[in-house]
This record gives C-alpha cells, sequence and structure tokens, in this order.
C-alpha cells in the first residue's frame, strides 16, 4: 500500500529573477533555505540532512530564470520525491515563485510520513520566502543538530515555547539559544517553528525518527555552532 501526492506552494518574492534562480538552482543557494548541505554538479542535486545522506536527485529540465524540475530514482517501493520550481518576474523586480513537490510514499504509514513532510516542506518554503525578502545574493551555511530522543512530543514543544519565553506566533519577537539570540517568528506549524533574526534562519523540526532538530541557516561566521547548538538542545530535553 502506499500512495501518490502533490504539494504546491506559492508566494510572491521582492526578488530578482536571477536572485530567486540562484536560491533553487545552485549548491550555496540552497544551502541558504532548505534541509542541510546541497550539491549540484553534472546534472545531480545531493543533499546531506546532517550525517543523513538523502537520495540523489536527477535534473529533469533546466529553463534559465522560468523552470527547474529534479527528481530522485523510483526505489523498489516505488518510493520517490520530484520538486519542480517555476519562476515568473512581475513588476518593481519581484518574482513569483511556484515550488511543487510530488512523488509517492509507499507502506501503510504513509499518513505520518506524509504530515512530517507537509509540515516540513511548508516551513522550508516558508524558510525560501523569508531568505529572498530579506537575504538575497548571500550565502548562508548550514548548521543541523539532533537533540535527544522525544517520547512526548506535546511536552518537549511545551519546553522548546517556555524557552522562547511562552507559545510564539508569527511576527513576535522572542529571545532563544545559546548566545540569547533576538529574532522574530516568521512560520509555526503543529511540527516546525521559523525564526528569523539579523544574521540567519533559524528553525526547529519535529524529526520523524523521534528528535527535536536544530536546522539552521546562519550568514557570517558558523564555526563552532553546531555543537552549541547541540549542548542547548542536549540542556533543554535533559531528563
Amino acid at each position: 500500500m502506499g500512495q501518490e501526492f502533490e504539494l504546491p506552494q506559492e508566494a510572491e518574492v521582492g526578488a530578482t529573477l536571477e536572485e530567486v534562480w540562484e536560491a533553487i538552482t545552485t549548491g550555496p543557494g540552497i544551502d541558504s533555505w532548505f534541509m542541510g548541505r546541497s550539491e549540484v554538479a553534472e546534472g545531480v542535486v545531493r543533499t546531506a540532512f546532517g550525517p543523513v545522506e538523502m537520495p540523489a536527485s536527477t535534473v529533469t529540465e533546466t529553463e534559465p530564470l522560468k523552470r527547474f524540475t529534479h527528481t530522485s530514482e523510483r526505489g523498489d517501493d516505488g518510493r520517490f520525491v520530484a520538486y519542480e520550481f517555476m519562476i515568473e518576474g512581475r513588476d518593481r523586480g519581484s518574482t513569483l515563485v511556484r515550488m511543487v513537490t510530488s512523488g509517492f510514499l509507499p507502506g501503510d504509514d504513509w499518513q505520518d510520513e506524509f504530515e512530517a513532510m507537509s509540515r516540513g516542506l511548508e516551513v522550508y518554503f516558508a524558510t525560501l520566502v523569508e531568505y529572498l525578502t530579506h537575504f538575497a545574493g548571500r550565502t548562508a551555511t548550514p548548521v543541523t543538530e539532533f537533540g535527544p530522543p522525544v517520547s512526548d512530543w506535546p511536552r518537549a514543544w511545551e519546553r522548546l515555547h517556555a524557552a522562547l519565553g511562552g507559545p510564539p506566533s508569527p511576527g513576535d519577537r522572542v529571545r532563544f539559544g545559546p548566545g540569547s539570540v533576538e529574532g522574530v517568528v516568521y512560520h509555526r506549524n503543529s511540527q516546525t517553528l521559523g525564526i528569523r533574526s539579523g544574521d540567519g534562519l533559524y528553525r526547529f523540526l519535529q524529526g520523524f525518527g523521534g528528535t527535536m532538530i536544530a536546522a539552521h541557516a546562519l550568514f557570517g561566521d558558523a564555526a563552532g555552532e553546531g555543537p552549541r547548538w547541540k549542548a542547548w538542545l542536549d540542556d533543554l530535553y535533559a531528563p
């Protein structure tokens, strides 16, 4: 058993076609908003989410400044994921960005994986919009760290919200993390949270594997940031 899916998302951003194209078709651009670290070379997109190597994705269509698509190979169980980006210039140098994620999820528990994927794609696309709105043309360093195992997700989110000063809503200003980062909440759903500071895009994800994940994109010097966020998560979720 399993299920095909298609998840369309779109937004108009205050960035040029060239800036959007750089963000969706190059490794440094993708690093600045998507998951982990990516490389685009010889027609293949490769992504590492922390220590996890994601399936390679083959570029299937490139129409400069208009369309970019890539897809993973179909597995023996039918699993694959494909990404399609379509961009179109608008007035005053803005751009309409449309991202469609589609594929097939196998197994009897595909609904749970689809839910996690959907919530994750929501925060990633929201991060793309934030990046293009506030950091277009800059390159971020991805920082991905996994916290201790979580058995009670409502309680896990309560702990994180408490560390922010209370349950956050988009637009709220918060202070959090090692070094007391100050930022504005730009996205929240049932399984993710996104916060923008002056030098980074900070995300917290309910990992499908059962851990809270810090999945940040940091501008400037990110040396040592991974261990700092790992220690912060370990302390936050200590028994």
